[in-house]
C-alpha cells in the first residue's frame, strides 16, 4: 500500500503544473479522500465522517501519502489491501501521470 501510494506520489510531484491543473490533483485529492474515510471507518466505527479539506494542487501527493500511510496502518485483511492498492492504481490512470 505505502508503496503504491509513493509511486503516484512521486509522479504527481513530477508532474506539470499543467498536467495537475487538467485534472490530476484533483483526481488525487478524491483518492486521498477517499482512503482517508476508508481509515476513519475502520479506526472510528460509527463516528461521523470528517472530509479532507483541498489544500490545493501542490499538496495533492502530500494528502494521498499521508491518506494512504493512516489507511495501510488500519488496514485489516488482505482483501481491504488489494482493494486499496486497485484504487490507488485506478486513480493514477486516471490522473494521467
Amino acid at each position: 500500500m505505502t508503496r503504491a501510494v509513493d509511486h503516484f506520489a512521486d509522479r504527481l510531484r513530477a508532474a506539470p503544473q499543467s498536467r495537475l491543473q487538467r485534472g490530476a490533483a484533483a483526481e488525487a485529492l478524491a483518492l486521498a479522500r477517499e482512503l482517508a474515510l476508508r481509515a476513519q471507518r475502520l479506526e472510528e466505527p460509527g463516528s461521523p465522517p470528517r472530509e479532507m479539506p483541498d489544500a490545493g494542487m501542490f499538496a495533492a501527493a502530500d494528502q494521498i501519502m499521508v491518506a494512504g500511510n493512516d489507511l495501510a496502518v488500519v488496514l485489516r485483511s488482505e482483501g481491504e489491501l488489494v482493494e486499496a492498492v486497485e484504487l490507488v492504481a485506478e486513480a493514477e490512470k486516471r490522473a494521467g501521470v
